[in-house]
């Protein structure tokens, strides 16, 4: 999804016709890490682990890998 003409288009609306070099640029901006986008690894090892016995106690939660975007966007309020 992320690697797409319409998704380079929706980071960089500005641009004709924006490439992946163009759109990188506005990637770090949508995560709390320090990481332009999450990798294809990184949504594996969640599925392996969540596929393993270490995941036994796991039930009925959201685990977001998405190099804290969600933190970023998210309004905390008590």
């Amino acid at each position: 999804m992320l690697h797409s003409a319409p998704m380079y288009q929706a980071f960089r609306p500005g641009l004709p016709n924006p490439t992946r070099a163009d759109a990188e640029v506005a990637f770090p901006v949508q995560q709390a890490m320090p990481v332009p986008y999450v990798e294809p690894e990184d949504i594996s090892e969640m599925v392996v682990f969540l596929a393993s016995d270490a995941s036994r106690y796991v039930t009925g939660m959201q685990m977001r890998v998405d190099a804290g975007g969600y933190l970023r966007w998210y309004d905390y309020h008590i």
